[in-house]
């Protein structure tokens, strides 16, 4: 099983130093974040909760993967009411109205319904009827995904202010009797607003995938493939754990480095590390591999757990609203999901 297409450069390998767009002789304008905004469900269940439902303990939690808590969508809450409220949230942040966009792109694993687009109904809801709407599934990756997407968009000249979302409520297909998985996952949803700018802006992004490693996170049920009489419909996420970890801290690793060559920067200049919130041990990885202390790192996942495409948008929301991240400070994010899905994005705030 070959993780690293033959397309792309392997680990240890140089990867093509991508030149600056352009159309003609112009220089196409930066993708440049104006407002960051985030939504988190009212409920928070603890790992004391968790031990009263399963057979776990706080310790056992926290040792393995740092979370303490994490929020679940109340009945009748969707992926939808957090992003709407994220949304609006970085809209007011940005200082721009709805009626201004012209691109809304969302990335979420957890639609609200088949369709529309969980993308098409924020966009309803905020009065920004019209533009293009669509969502993104690349599962934890979603959001650094949807933000690739959006800048392409903008570097093009197709999109001169976008939103861009990462949204979820995977705990709707948790197994809450299965220890090793149930622990791990919570619901969120956070939003950026992009503007064209001749100030830097979105250096570059990547993104990655390998579906030949389905087998190790997936859910197994859908509209096509059908569902089954188990409950919750059989809708629930199958991940070995050991194996994700190993491949994800092998595969960010590459990943950090080509993003740094393919920017034209040095370790030394990343400001900040944004990464996934899926497990402390990960992070930590990657922050080794950039020689970066833990203190130039956003850590969300103990107090939200892995919102999967909403952790990265919820990460930086707060990095931004507690006065950490300020205005030209280089950032990195990055983030690892089912697929396998594997993105990241350089960018100055």
């Amino acid at each position: 099983m070959r993780l690293w297409h033959p397309a792309f450069p392997a680990p240890g390998q140089t990867p093509p130093r991508a030149n600056p767009p352009s159309h003609g002789d112009t220089v196409l304008k930066y993708a440049r974040i104006i407002g960051t905004g985030s939504a988190l469900p009212e409920k928070v269940l603890t790992n004391a909760d968790l031990e009263k439902i399963v057979d776990t303990s706080d310790e056992w939690i926290r040792t393995r993967t740092g979370i303490t808590e994490r929020h679940i969508a109340a009945d009748g809450e969707t992926t939808g009411d957090l992003a709407f409220l994220a949304a609006q949230r970085a809209l007011e942040a940005a200082g721009v109205k709805a009626s201004e966009i012209d691109l809304i792109v969302l990335g979420t694993t957890t639609p609200d319904i088949i369709f529309p687009s969980t993308a098409c109904l924020v966009q309803h809801r905020l009065g920004a009827n019209g533009c293009a709407a669509f969502d993104v599934n690349a599962a934890c990756s979603g959001f650094v995904y949807a933000l690739g997407v959006a800048n392409a968009f903008m570097r093009s000249g197709q999109s001169k202010k976008a939103l861009v979302i990462g949204a979820e409520t995977l705990t709707r297909m948790v197994d809450w009797t299965e220890r090793e998985t149930c622990v791990l996952f919570g619901d969120g949803a956070g939003a950026v607003v992009l503007e064209a700018s001749d100030e830097p802006g979105i250096f570059t992004t990547r993104m990655r995938a390998d579906g030949g490693f389905k087998h190790l996170l997936f859910n197994p049920v859908g509209v096509s493939a059908g569902f089954t009489d188990e409950p919750n419909h059989g809708v629930r996420i199958n991940m070995l754990g050991r194996e994700v970890f190993k491949v994800a801290v092998k595969t960010l690793d590459s990943l950090v480095g080509e993003t740094l060559e393919d920017a034209g920067m040095k370790e030394e200049e990343i400001d900040w590390l944004i990464p996934h919130q899926a497990n402390l041990r990960i992070i930590e990885a990657t922050a080794k591999r950039l020689n970066m202390s833990m203190d130039r790192v956003i850590v969300t996942v103990d107090k939200h757990a892995n919102t999967s495409s909403g952790s990265v948008p919820l990460a930086l929301d707060y990095a931004v609203r507690s006065g950490k991240v300020q205005r030209g400070q280089n950032l990195l994010l990055e983030a690892f999901g089912g697929g396998f899905t594997w993105a990241s994005a350089l960018l100055r705030y």
